[in-house]
């Protein structure tokens, strides 16, 4: 089976990029098991435009002159791009026009079986119109970030017409399966969410964990959060957080790892409650690199929320990765979360943008080491039988299979 993989982030640009890869990781995890993966991204200021990557063939199209100058795709993904960026958004006819005739190009050159569009926008939607002429089934995979903030009547046109005309769609959660439903009715529709490597994010050894901790003169308790400082993350309530959890914990620490937007704000906040000393903010890492920082936590905190567009978060990868890694989360109960964080038995959930919640509950874990290792062993137990990558590829091929059979 031949499948042509088509997004527009969540794979890498470069080696050790600092950026989500799990676009990648379920090409990598298809090409091992026999399929011939060949995948079409947009390209970035410094990416090849042709190579081979884990098994998989990799296509860059160009969209705008000079490449230089290219500012819609990747980072915080296309739509938080053209919010943040004039440039971005006077990008987006480009793209399209771009990604159309690369699609047709690399589609009519590698003949495949199938078309797996990651975003139902505007990835989905092309895919649908090359799909129709080349005769070929597409699958579409809604992230949650093409969902939600989708309040403009025209592009909700587009994702009806995009998710119509699918042969499948996936969704990353069930939040996210439902609101693919407001939009459209899909002939088929199934939840299939992003895995995690197993095998890097347990694989951090106690040394390496300690070297993170003595780098960043950590002594006391240790809470990690990972993801981009952007609005629907919201870090800004963690950091109010730890004015309270400073009061029972004085030598605790938050180590903040990721960029974005909202960094500076952050810094600012710190600084004006006086909490300096006891925040790091440790930058992006990538992703080979970010097993000690688990390691070295004692509770993994996400904080998301709804943000003033509507988006939120469609599934939370970074708490699979924390708890592959064996250590306790705390989340807020929005989007996606709750199919990873089970209140009291997988994590602690609490109510988005409450400070004092997210204090009460991670205070809670840190003065308990039952709770703590109840929590990590059955959120472990959790994720090994619904998250791994191998059962994920599998669910995959099992539906591209399908849709190939009754094309």
């Amino acid at each position: 089976m031949k499948v042509l993989v088509f997004a527009s982030s969540a794979f890498p640009r470069w080696k050790d990029d600092a950026i989500p890869s799990f676009v990648s990781d379920l090409c990598s995890e298809l090409a091992k098991g026999g399929v011939e993966v060949s995948a079409l991204l947009p390209h970035h200021p410094g990416s090849a435009l042709s190579e081979v990557v884990g098994g998989v063939k990799v296509h860059r199209f160009r969209y705008f002159f000079p490449s230089s100058m290219e500012r819609l795709c990747y980072g915080a993904g296309i739509i938080p791009n053209m919010r943040q960026s004039i440039l971005a958004r006077l990008q987006l006819p480009f793209l399209v026009v771009s990604e159309f005739f690369s699609l047709w190009r690399v589609a009519k050159k590698e003949k495949p079986d199938i078309i797996h569009a990651h975003w139902i926008l505007p990835q989905g939607f092309t895919a649908a119109i090359i799909g129709r002429l080349f005769r070929i089934p597409v699958i579409i995979t809604a992230h949650a970030g093409d969902v939600f903030p989708l309040g403009n009547l025209f592009f909700r046109l587009l994702s009806r017409v995009s998710i119509s005309s699918a042969a499948a769609v996936t969704a990353n959660s069930s939040f996210t399966m439902a609101a693919v439903g407001k939009i459209a009715k899909p002939r088929s529709i199934s939840v299939i969410p992003m895995g995690v490597d197993l095998k890097l994010f347990s694989s951090a050894s106690s040394s390496a964990a300690a070297a993170m901790r003595k780098k960043h003169a950590i002594k006391g308790k240790m809470l990690l959060f990972v993801g981009r400082l952007a609005e629907k993350k919201g870090a800004r309530y963690l950091v109010a957080a730890m004015e309270d959890i400073l009061k029972k914990f004085p030598a605790a620490k938050l180590v903040i790892v990721g960029d974005g937007p909202e960094k500076a704000a952050l810094v600012r906040q710190s600084q004006q409650l006086g909490l300096s000393g006891s925040i790091i903010f440790a930058g992006s890492v990538a992703n080979q690199s970010l097993p000690p920082y688990y390691r070295a936590a004692d509770v993994f905190v996400l904080p998301s929320i709804v943000d003033s567009r509507g988006d939120t978060e469609g599934l939370g990868v970074v708490l699979l990765e924390a708890i592959t890694a064996g250590i306790p989360v705390v989340a807020s109960n929005v989007g996606g979360i709750p199919d990873i964080v089970i209140h009291g038995k997988t994590g602690l959930l609490v109510g988005q943008k409450n400070p004092w919640q997210l204090a009460e509950a991670v205070i809670r874990i840190l003065s308990g080491s039952e709770l703590r290792k109840k929590l990590a062993v059955a959120a472990k137990a959790h994720v090994v039988k619904s998250y791994s990558w191998d059962k994920i590829a599998g669910d995959f091929h099992s539906l591209l299979e399908a849709c190939c059979r009754h094309k």
